[in-house]
Order: structure tokens, then sequence, then C-alpha cells
């Protein structure tokens, strides 16, 4: 009988294992059984993707040895077709849950796998999925040629980007975006209209993309979060973020670049 490959998505801590392929390009191994050693308490999840194909991904303690070359998630989107660097950031995700949720929170039983995506405690039947933090960014303009930009206190470089904050529970997207807005610029927004959004796997997010145009108010930047805040015309933008992120995509569609 035929057997099944599966690509497998196999993470040490942050990094990725990478397959070089012989036209230099790179991919995730494919095969039927694990491409490293596996311990008998290593939990390999299978993972459903959108259009339905099942992958397997699975964490190991120590790098791997041979002809794989890790890679951290975000480098990844530069290295791989944009299909399997999404189903790799689902998979992180998933990895991240499966970690967080080894003991039930109830009554601290050992949680097992009920369903592909879901956990059962042995003790009290409690039951858990994988959850996801909402977050909204913004793209906030200034007539036809002004943009608000932000850099922020946790940026990885020194690029800006726009303002962006979690979904606080009982409120709307719409409602996080104008206190977001509020909170860390002082400022008011209208016209809000929904853009786009994005599975963010750093860890479990899920950003919701805003344009929106500004309203009123003079910038106080909210120094807990932010460095600075400023208008920056369309002909003398900062460095802007990395093409892997929505916030780079609002902004290359205000700017028509993409």
């Amino acid at each position: 009988m035929p057997t099944t490959r599966y690509y497998f998505f196999v993470f040490c801590k942050d990094e990725l294992l990478l397959q070089q392929q012989d036209d230099g390009t790179y991919t995730i191994p494919l095969c039927e059984e694990p491409p490293t050693e596996v311990k008998p308490w290593t939990n390999i999840l299978r993972v459903y993707l959108p259009d339905g194909t099942a992958v397997k991904t699975y964490a190991i303690v120590f790098p791997a040895t041979g002809a794989f070359q890790p890679c951290p998630l975000r480098q990844s989107y530069y290295k791989l077709p944009r299909q399997l660097y999404l189903a790799a950031g689902k998979c992180a995700e998933l990895l991240y849950w499966d970690h967080n949720t080894r003991f039930c929170g109830v009554c601290g039983g050992l949680m097992k796998m009920h369903t592909d995506i879901s956990k059962r405690c042995e003790h009290c039947g409690k039951e858990v999925w994988p959850q996801v933090s909402p977050a909204i960014i913004v793209r906030i303009t200034r007539g036809d040629d002004e943009i608000l930009m932000a850099r922020g206190r946790n940026f990885r470089g020194d690029f800006y980007g726009l303002i962006a904050g979690f979904v606080e529970t009982g409120e709307t997207l719409e409602e996080a975006v104008n206190r977001e807005v509020m909170e860390e610029t002082g400022l008011t927004v209208t016209n809000i209209r929904y853009f786009a959004s994005q599975p963010w796997p750093y860890p479990c997010g899920l950003m919701v993309g805003f344009t929106a145009d500004y309203a009123g108010g003079t910038i106080h930047v909210q120094r807990e979060e932010l460095k600075s805040v400023a208008w920056f015309h369309r002909d003398h933008l900062p460095k802007l973020p990395e093409k892997l992120s929505i916030a780079r995509r609002l902004v290359d569609d205000w700017t028509g670049e993409e």
C-alpha cells in the first residue's frame, strides 16, 4: 500500500528546521516519518491547513544535526514559499499552545490531546482549545500626503510602524482602534474602515488592519510603549516594517507600492 508523506515542521526553541534543495532554495522536510529523533514523550501534532492539507509539527530540545538548517520563524518568510511560511506560523502557534496547556487550570490534572486541536483533563474533564489574541493595527492619514507612524520601544530595529494594540474584553474592534489611538498618541480619528487581517504567530495573535482619517488633537506620545510618533510626508517616509507584516501592506497600499 502507498504510504503518506507529510511536511514536518520541526522547531527547536524559536527556530524552524529548513531543508536546502539542490537549486539552493529552501523547503520543509517532506517524508513519511519524523526527520529527526523523537522521544517517547514528544507530542507530534497533526495540523490542518486552510485548504485541508494535513501537516505535522513537533518541538525538539537540542539542535538537529545533518542536512537541516535552523532559521528563526520571521526570517523563514524570506526563504520559504508563502504557503509554507504561513503553515509554519500555524504550527508555531499550536506548539506554543501545547507547551502552555500541559496541566489543567482548574484542578492541576494532566491534559491529554482529545482532538487534533483540543485537550481534555484526565481528572476533571475540563476541555481547552487554542486561544487567539486579537489586536488592531491602523493606518492614519491626514489629507492625501501625510501618514502617522510610530516607533515602538520593543521594535527590533530602527523602523517605524503603525499604531497597534490588543483588543480588550467587551469592546468592538472599532472601539479598540479609537482607544489605542487616543492612549498612544492623544489624537482622535474618524472614518474607520476595515482593511485586512493577518495571523501573527509571535506567539498567537490575529492582527486586524484598519484605515482611518485624522480628526483632531495634538500628538502626546505614550512613553511607556512608544519612543516617538510623527507625521511623515509620502515623499519622505522613514524606514518601514518588513514585508511580512500587515503594517507594511497598509503602508504600501497607501503609497501604491504593492
